[in-house]
């Protein structure tokens, strides 16, 4: 489903277009190492699940994470160029989580917290900057339309691990 009131910007996505490229410039010119590189798949994975995370904790910092790269992009693009940089963007949405799919989705949040506190310096940049990019950017109905087979594997993950755990086939 489309809307135009979800309240990403262009300067919001700009944003996050620009921290990805930033961290992926660095990953290929400093010799492509796949760790550094899981960093960031990690990072933007967890922040694409947050932004399915309705009513939850998730879903909430998802959207104060697209209100304030839209709020600082506004001014700084407005300031630097004199033109406006507010306007909403179509938006969609991933789709929904079923009770197991949330028990995944938590899994790899956890994962994410400790991958964070155990990581260098420039590995916890890139895990927080692919989070916000994947908070801003997948609800864009661009890159949701992409992704829009993700809930239903992440409630399938849930489901299997269900099953497997009651012991059905």
């Amino acid at each position: 489903m489309t809307t135009t009131q979800t309240g990403v910007t262009l300067v919001a996505c700009l944003f996050a277009i620009i921290i990805m490229a930033v961290y992926l410039r660095k990953w290929w010119s400093g010799g492509r190492a796949i760790k550094d590189l899981i960093s960031m798949v990690q990072g933007f994975l967890n922040g694409a699940l947050t932004t399915v995370c309705a009513g939850g904790l998730g879903g909430w910092l998802a959207g104060c994470t697209r209100q304030a790269a839209g709020g600082v992009g506004e001014k700084v693009v407005s300031g630097t160029t004199g033109t406006e940089a507010g306007t909403p963007l179509a938006t969609a949405s991933l789709g929904q989580l079923t009770e197991e799919g949330g028990a995944v989705v938590f899994f790899l949040f956890v994962i994410l917290f400790f991958s964070y506190k155990t990581a260098s310096k420039e590995d916890k940049g890139r895990l927080l900057g692919f989070v916000a990019a994947g908070m801003v950017l997948c609800v864009t109905a661009g890159v949701a339309g992409m992704l829009d087979g993700l809930p239903d594997l992440i409630n399938g993950l849930g489901l299997s691990a269900r099953n497997a755990l009651e012991g059905k086939a």
